[in-house]
């Protein structure tokens, strides 16, 4: 790391600052001081409103008592965004009962006027989302980021007209199905894959790296499985706090979906038939 950081960085007595594991969008690292420890992370050649949205949804996190990293301060250093937060410990294991309970408390916090979206857009590496409030859950989901989604992968080539064709006998059955559906715009991690949660020393789990919004809870839990990391317990003990309504078994196919198609824009052609396979679910369950 460069000597500029450890001048520059609002932390006192600084002895090393040490990459880590962040993911895919920005450099990590531990910062180890005299007294305690810190998460640092870093986005090259950006202004600091990279990270607004994370840091309004850790301090949300926090009003509503959920074991997440507190945030301690964001800025730019020549050109590099960057935010500091509090260092979570990691255990070795924990208990799944416990992250349903956990994620269950979370989305019992609802938006106190009923509209959907946050205050701010969600910044990725690779994509943005536009979640202006809305009282409609099917224009934030299908018109500000399904749709989105489609329109960047015609953009980009990955998608022919016939996929597009394919979308849009989708589309017309999930704008169906949702508008059936009675959403509450509950306080949403917004990327609840397996990797952004853990399990302290203590075991307790915490919540990490949010893309938050205010949305259906349906879509947190659609996305927790795409790629593992939850048990029956998890979903188990979440429904016994917050029960999901009837038919949620096939809406969750629509947030895989959404975040099959997310990395399909991302990482490329190998999530292409993951895609279509999803597509092909959903219309023959319409």
């Amino acid at each position: 790391m460069e000597s500029k950081w450890k001048a520059y960085l609002p932390i006192s007595h600084i002895q090393s600052i040490t990459p880590v594991s962040g993911g895919d969008v920005n450099e990590a690292y531990r910062i180890a001081t005299e007294d305690e420890n810190y998460f640092l992370l870093v986005q090259r050649n950006t202004s600091e409103a990279f990270y607004a949205a994370e840091v309004e949804g850790l301090k949300l996190f926090e009003e509503a008592g959920i074991n997440a990293p507190r945030v301690i301060e964001s800025g730019v250093i020549e050109g590099d965004a960057y935010l500091i937060l509090s260092y979570l410990q990691e255990g070795v294991s924990g208990s799944q009962q416990q992250l349903g309970e956990l994620v269950a408390k979370l989305h019992s916090k609802h938006e106190p006027n009923q509209r959907f979206g946050f205050d701010l857009p969600y910044q990725g590496g690779d994509i943005t989302f536009d979640n202006t409030w809305s009282d409609s859950w099917i224009t934030i989901f299908v018109e500000k980021r399904l749709d989105h989604l489609k329109d960047t992968l015609l953009k980009t080539g990955q998608w022919t007209e016939e996929d597009a064709n394919s979308y849009a006998q989708v589309r017309a059955t999930i704008v169906e199905e949702l508008s059936m559906h009675k959403s509450k715009p509950s306080l949403l991690h917004g990327d609840l894959w397996g990797g952004n949660y853990m399990f302290l020393e203590d075991g307790s789990p915490a919540l990490f790296d949010p893309a938050p919004l205010y949305g259906d809870r349906e879509f947190d839990l659609g996305i927790t499985t795409v790629f593992g990391g939850f048990t029956d317990d998890f979903y188990e003990t979440y429904a016994q706090h917050y029960p999901l309504a009837k038919g949620a078994e096939k809406r969750l196919e629509y947030y895989r979906l959404y975040l099959l198609m997310v990395h399909l824009v991302k990482f490329g052609g190998i999530y292409e038939r993951s895609v279509d396979q999803s597509i092909n679910k959903i219309l023959k369950t319409k």
